[in-house]
């Protein structure tokens, strides 16, 4: 299965932007979106084997430069330490690469130290409201702290760290060393977040895997990294990564080594965190479900189709009353919480 049509992009309205001001997310930064657009030039990039990236690297010309170039270091100065400029002293803007088939067409920025020559990455989006719902969730829901700013409608977006899915895929699963037990745990947690916050579209591609070290043993976690599909289609599989073709091979290792009750099990116990993260941020998630509530993030008829299934789904009439995108993510998040209190009696 797959997303045929290209996302909407909607813009920030008045009871998100009220949101944003609230939890310090809105901020003024010294550069816009469409500042970056200013290139003269651009490059498209080859990976190691000559295959095309998909990211072009961009050139401005030499006035320009100076001034790009001092307001990203500001920007992530901002991003990552409060603003705290003393730092930006050893840092320089060692390139900028533009994404040719996103859906909003990001820039990437790559910040390296040259004390150390360490580097890091950030990113310049233009503010689409259903990715900012999407990275708000990830921050309240998961186990996942997310770095972001907004200033008007540009959005600046902190790297997430990890082995690309697509890659780990191919490189990492014939290892000895792999755990599929733990890496199986993991994407069947991963899988029920997706569905009940409805973040969709998590095909290899649009997430990354976290290895640490544990005694003799990894860790394995699985973030996203794309927030554009939260609660946008209208389709229930969009929010389940085990129905994408992508992720066959982990599905496999799921079904080989994991019975019934164990994918069971491990699907409450990830029900059970998120319920409690949501009353440990009861007072934030209530001030996001009063901006969501009111906003349009998604096509009426999305809206229509996507209450219907989950109404089915789920055998509970509640969606069926719901107008809007906002209202299926609120009663889907009422219906965890529900859920676990019962299970805990």
């Amino acid at each position: 299965m797959e997303i045929s049509k290209k996302k909407i992009v909607y813009k920030i309205g008045k009871p998100l932007r009220k949101y944003l001001t609230q939890f310090d997310r809105e901020q003024k930064v010294p550069l816009s979106y469409t500042d970056l657009t200013r290139f003269t030039s651009r490059v498209s990039q080859k990976d190691r084997y000559g295959k095309d990236t998909l990211w072009d690297s961009v050139y401005y010309s030499n006035d320009d430069m100076v001034e790009i170039y001092d307001g990203l270091k500001r920007i992530y100065a901002f991003l990552k330490i409060g603003g705290d400029l003393s730092v930006t002293e050893h840092l320089f803007i060692d390139r900028i690469d533009l994404c040719v088939y996103g859906n909003t067409k990001p820039f990437r920025v790559r910040v390296v130290n040259r004390i150390n020559d360490n580097y890091d990455y950030f990113y310049v989006k233009v503010a689409d409201a259903s990715r900012i719902y999407g990275l708000e969730l990830e921050h309240i829901l998961s186990p996942n702290n997310i770095s972001y700013i907004v200033d008007g409608d540009t959005l600046i977006e902190d790297h997430i760290v990890g082995i690309p899915g697509d890659m780990f895929i191919k490189q990492y699963l014939k290892l000895m060393s792999l755990n599929r037990i733990r890496l199986a745990k993991e994407f069947v947690k991963f899988n029920e977040r997706c569905f009940i916050r409805l973040l969709g579209d998590m095909h290899s591609s649009n997430y990354v895997i976290e290895m640490t070290p544990d005694f003799e043993e990894f860790h394995y976690r699985i973030r996203a990294i794309d927030f554009d599909q939260q609660c946008y289609e209208g389709q229930k599989w969009v929010y389940l990564p085990q129905f994408f073709k992508q992720n066959n091979e982990l599905i496999n290792i799921v079904k080989d080594v994991l019975s019934e009750e164990s994918i069971q099990q491990y699907q409450f116990e990830e029900r059970a965190m998120m319920a409690s993260r949501l009353r440990a941020n009861k007072y934030r998630i209530k001030g996001l479900w009063d901006a969501v509530i009111r906003d349009t993030i998604a096509p009426q008829d999305h809206v229509e189709k996507l209450k219907n299934e989950l109404a089915k789904h789920y055998n509970d009439p509640d969606f069926l009353k719901c107008k809007q995108m906002g209202a299926i993510i609120r009663t889907s998040l009422y219906r965890l919480l529900k859920d676990t209190r019962v299970r805990k009696k």
